[in-house]
């Protein structure tokens, strides 16, 4: 069997693979058209107007469903685990599936209000994302600290805790460039008054966006060694009809 077939982890492949090339995707036809400046726009940027603009909303939002379900299905695995051997509590896991939903929530708001439409909307859902989807990190490397050695090796929790660093520190300066730059406008030059700070908050952006990316590859190996499976439960029917006779 193929590896990316052994046990659920091609969740956290599907989502990575199809995350990174809504990026790409939407940033090369933005690019081509001349929507965008090739030298670091923001990421929104690449899906503002068409047709970038249509792929960017699909994919992104394909993305935020996909994130929601490897993060509750990461959610009942520490779940599973956390009742063969208590190590971290529960309101702890329930915290990191929350931020996690919210973050999926603000990334449906980027990919639907853009940027030069409804600022202010587009804007809650970019801090929402990335504050939440950050948070998320943070506390995934906690629940993986606290779970040592039982159910992660050292490597792991190390490069987990890393990312969520990066990110952290990623995300003061792109929120605290943006909101110096004050300007939505699309293209740049270097004399431009802002130019610098446009440069340093789009970068940090698609540095924290790329750690979201690499952190839930750390995923694979877990999801590797469960599966999840739906039941189906008939209910009574409120009319007192039986389901045998159907």
């Amino acid at each position: 069997m193929w590896w990316f077939l052994v046990g659920t982890c091609y969740l956290p492949v599907l989502l990575v693979i199809w995350s990174c090339a809504a990026f790409v995707i939407s940033f090369i036809i933005a690019v081509l058209t001349r929507h965008v400046d090739p030298l670091v726009p923001y990421i929104s940027d690449t899906g503002t107007y068409p047709p970038e603009r249509c792929i960017f909303g699909l994919m992104i939002n394909l993305s935020a469903f996909l994130g929601l379900i490897v993060m509750y299905v990461r959610y009942k695995l520490l779940e599973t685990l956390n009742h063969r051997k208590p190590t971290i509590k529960p309101c702890l896991n329930c915290a990191a599936l929350a931020c996690g939903a919210l973050g999926c929530f603000g990334m449906c708001i980027v990919a639907n209000f853009q940027e030069t439409t409804l600022r202010a909307v587009h804007d809650v859902g970019a801090l929402l994302s990335f504050i939440m989807g950050t948070a998320y990190l943070v506390l995934q490397s906690c629940i993986s600290i606290k779970m040592l050695p039982f159910y992660h090796t050292r490597l792991v929790c190390g490069f987990r805790t890393a990312l969520a660093t990066v990110s952290v520190i990623a995300i003061v300066p792109m929120i605290v460039c943006y909101i110096l730059t004050r300007s939505p406008k699309l293209h740049w030059k270097p004399d431009d008054p802002g130019f610098g700070d446009h440069v340093a908050s789009a970068v940090c952006e698609w540095v924290v966006a790329f750690s979201f990316n690499f952190f839930f590859l750390t995923f694979i190996r877990e999801f590797q060694g469960f599966s999840v499976t739906v039941r189906t439960e008939l209910l009574p029917d409120p009319q007192g009809e039986s389901y045998d006779r159907l």
